[in-house]
């Protein structure tokens, strides 16, 4: 039997999926880590705990179902993408890595935009200037830490460290690049004129691949530290949105994802690259050679339900560990208690600033309209809900790029909730699809692999054998008109709110 190995390096851990060749995951293990705020606004994680966890979870799914290593065919790479690591001339990490959500950089987004200037920018990386890529992270070292800088010699993502630590090689591939700034978005390479505007050494980056191509085979050192076989294929693999866009089959125009992780995205395939000239959602390189994709990005989607159990639900978490489940299924049961517009409180998901629709690293989250007859059953279906509104603003402005989903996939750990799919199908008026696999992005990798490997011919074969509808949930049309009110509202909350938001500095 032939398996392939997934790894999803995440933002609250690192997920590790063995699977067969007919796309079925035969064992996993997730082993989490940190996230450091040493400010408001700030995330930072330590890229020597995502090492640690890949080592842990790969050991595991190896021995859980007594695999032999020689039996892995090739190994695909996901990750949170814009995170910087920063390697001296021995390779050592010189700092913590910034990370996808931190929002230090505003200083150095107007930096960027001055030297590269604004319809320039736009026209090579099809984006603005953003806090959360990593071009203007790598500006924020250079211009805050300058030792920190000097000493650095190769600037790699999160998931190209673990490559890196894996196969001793530095190399990317096209979609997590494109998450960069640094990346010319229609040629598919790195843009001399913004490495020379912004005055980044080329040899800093690592080599670009297409995310189907074997980029380097697993070391000694790292077969001693993970048990994997010498010489197993490493492939280019994915940034995480586009890793997930595989796993769900989003590999042709009219199919549309969602996906409900840390962060919130609706993620559409582009035969041709397509640009929103307000900079609201996203372009970047697909993982499939020769396409692109296009994508909004709620920044607190999933951190907006962890925020909430971690402060306000205890007591679930401890009656949870009795009985031995999720408190995510606890607090679902609580939040379904509420009905649809959770009775008039309105949710903004803004807890670390926003992206899509609104470029804005000083919005705050916001509870509007609380009485003192709500109830937490009430907060709790109105995070999902603010978390959904901020997803149908995406997936509004997608539509009138003039892309029209054929279907829509969920996905993520909220692509799991009954109750948070419905929501979905309600605002966006859609019916919402799920896989009957619900690996995502570590699935959509490790079929890279297999292309890679040789498993399969090319992805639309891989998808064909692996991807399959499990369940489908239509709109409830009283739903749907209620959440056409609020939606409207909780627009409008973020337009007479900005100015307070830019007010406060903490």
């Amino acid at each position: 039997m032939a398996y392939l190995l997934g790894i999803d390096i995440g933002t609250s851990g690192t997920k590790t999926v063995l699977f067969d060749n007919a796309g079925n995951a035969v064992a996993s293990s997730t082993k989490e880590y940190p996230l450091y705020q040493p400010q408001i606004g700030w995330a930072e994680q330590d890229p020597l705990d995502w090492w640690h966890a890949v080592c842990e979870t790969i050991k595991e799914v190896i021995y859980k179902k007594n695999i032999m290593p020689q039996d892995i065919k090739g190994i695909g790479l996901s990750g949170q993408m814009h995170g910087l690591v920063m390697l001296d001339k021995e390779g050592n990490v010189i700092r913590k890595s910034i990370i996808w959500c931190d929002q230090r950089t505003e200083k150095e987004c107007t930096e960027i935009t001055q030297r590269v200037g604004a319809e320039r920018l736009m026209q090579i990386t099809a984006n603005p200037a953003l806090t959360g890529f990593t071009a203007s992270k790598i500006l924020w070292v250079r211009n805050n830490e300058p030792d920190n800088y000097e000493k650095c010699r190769k600037i790699l993502l999160p998931k190209d460290y673990i490559r890196y630590m894996l196969t001793g090689e530095f190399a990317t591939e096209v979609s997590d690049a494109s998450g960069m700034q640094l990346l010319d978005i229609s040629e598919r390479k790195w843009s001399s004129e913004v490495l020379e505007k912004l005055e980044i050494p080329r040899e800093y980056l690592a080599d670009v691949y297409e995310s189907v191509v074997v980029t380097g085979k697993v070391n000694k050192k790292a077969a001693q530290a993970t048990g994997l076989m010498i010489d197993t294929p490493v492939v280019g693999g994915a940034g995480d949105q586009a890793a997930g866009g595989i796993g769900n089959g989003i590999i042709k125009e009219g199919l549309v994802s969602t996906m409900i992780g840390t962060s919130g995205v609706v993620f559409a395939h582009l035969d041709r690259p397509m640009i929103d000239s307000a900079g609201r959602v996203h372009t970047f390189c697909h993982a499939v050679p020769g396409a692109w994709h296009v994508m909004g990005v709620t920044q607190g989607a999933g951190l907006s339900l962890k925020w909430f159990r971690d402060n306000f639900c205890i007591g679930e978490m401890g009656v949870a560990k009795f009985m031995n489940i999720d408190p995510y299924v606890l607090m679902t049961k609580q939040a379904e208690c509420s009905p649809a517009g959770s009775r008039g409180i309105i949710y903004l998901p803004y807890l670390m600033g926003e992206r899509s629709p609104h470029l804005n690293p000083k919005a705050k989250g916001v509870f509007f309209g609380i009485t003192a007859s709500h109830t937490k059953n009430d907060m709790l279906r109105a995070v999902l809900e603010g978390v959904s509104y901020s997803l149908a603003d995406c997936m509004d402005i997608i539509k009138g790029m003039g892309i029209t989903p054929n279907q829509v996939m969920a996905s993520g750990g909220g692509g799991k909730s009954k109750l948070w799919r419905q929501i979905q199908a309600d605002m966006f008026n859609s019916t919402i699809c799920t896989n009957k696999s619900s690996e995502g992005g570590a699935l959509g990798v490790a079929l890279l692999a297999g292309v890679g490997a040789g498993i399969y011919k090319n992805i639309n074969e891989a998808c064909e054998i692996a991807i399959n509808v499990e369940a489908e949930q239509n709109p409830i049309e009283m739903n749907v008109q209620t959440y056409s009110k609020y939606h409207k509202l909780y627009q409008k909350l973020y337009i007479d709110l900005k100015d307070s938001f830019e007010l406060f500095e903490q």
